[in-house]
Formats: structure tokens, sequence, C-alpha cells
């Protein structure tokens, strides 16, 4: 019996251990994780909807002196480019856009202030959506530009970081102190 005691121990902890042990990791799983770790999860980094939620049109319009952009005019340049990039995922026609890169950083007033938010928000979720419902073989032709998508949407949401930080509208028990 004093034999058996330590087996079933071990047994049981390599039951447990099976039971804890996540699952691998797939591309489906790897896209969404980064899609909504930009969007609305913290995980390693604040997302775009907590970097921009309670602020007003006048902060979202504040710029500094160095020429950078304004928090709305950033979240007015992720929304386009990510409906953009919806749209061609998604296999819409669309016209070729043929503005600047420039025109896509929009300024904002009370009323277009609140529509950027819900815009990037709903594009996001629907970039979210798009994943969860595609096949294995759409997502292996478009993973590079999901992936891209996130990388454009964290670089970006760094920035309104920043810009909150530099005018004191960051509170830093939000995340990123």
């Amino acid at each position: 019996m004093r034999k058996l005691i330590p087996a079933l121990l071990m047994l049981a902890s390599l039951h447990s251990y099976a039971q804890t042990t996540p699952p691998t990791p797939t591309l489906k799983s790897v896209l969404l994780t980064q899609l909504k770790s930009t969007h609305n999860v913290k995980n390693w980094f604040v997302p775009a909807n907590d970097a921009v939620a309670g602020l007003t049109a006048e902060q979202a319009n504040w710029k500094d002196s160095s020429g950078n952009h304004s928090i709305g005019q950033l979240v007015q340049h992720l929304a386009f480019w990510n409906e953009k990039g919806l749209n061609h995922l998604q296999g819409k026609k669309e016209k070729p856009y043929t503005g600047t890169n420039d025109a896509t950083f929009a300024d904002v007033d009370n009323n277009s202030w609140d529509l950027a938010v819900k815009k990037m928000d709903s594009v996001l979720t629907a970039l979210e959506q798009f994943v969860e419902k595609a096949d294995e073989k759409t997502l292996a032709a478009s993973a590079a530009t999901i992936a891209d998508i996130s990388t454009h949407n964290a670089y970006h949401t760094g920035q309104i970081l920043y810009v909150r930080k530099q005018q004191g509208s960051w509170n830093p028990a939000n995340g990123v102190k």
C-alpha cells in the first residue's frame, strides 16, 4: 500500500497537469488574440478601446507643438484603414483609394468623435467575427493582412497613449505607468 500511494499521487498530478495544459495554439486563436488585444482585451498592453475611453472631443483634438497627430486623427485613421482591410478580406469590391494617407487623419468634432470611436470599435469587432467564422484556407490566405492590421493598431494605440500622457489625460491605473 505504501508503494501504491506515491504512484497514485503521481498519476493524479499528471492528470491534473493534462487538464490545465492550454490547448495548442491555432492560426485562428493567435490571430484572434492579436485582434482582441489591440481592440478591447487588456493583455500585454492597453487596447484601443481603453486608450480612448472617457475622452472628450476637445481632448481628442489636442495636439502638441511638434506636428504630431491628435488622438481624434489617429482614431479616424485606424477606423478608415481597418474598414478598408475588412472589406478587402471580405472580398467586397471598392473603388481604389486615390487619396493620400495624410487625408485619413481627419479632425473630429463632438459628433464625429463619438462616431469615430464607435466605428473603430465596430470594425474591430467585425474583423474578429471574420476570423472566428473563417475556415483554415481563408485564414491561411488572410493571416499576413490580419497580423499587419493588429500591428498597425498596436502602433497607433501606443501613439494615442503617448498623447494622453503628454496632455495629462491618462490615468496610469489603467495601464502603462
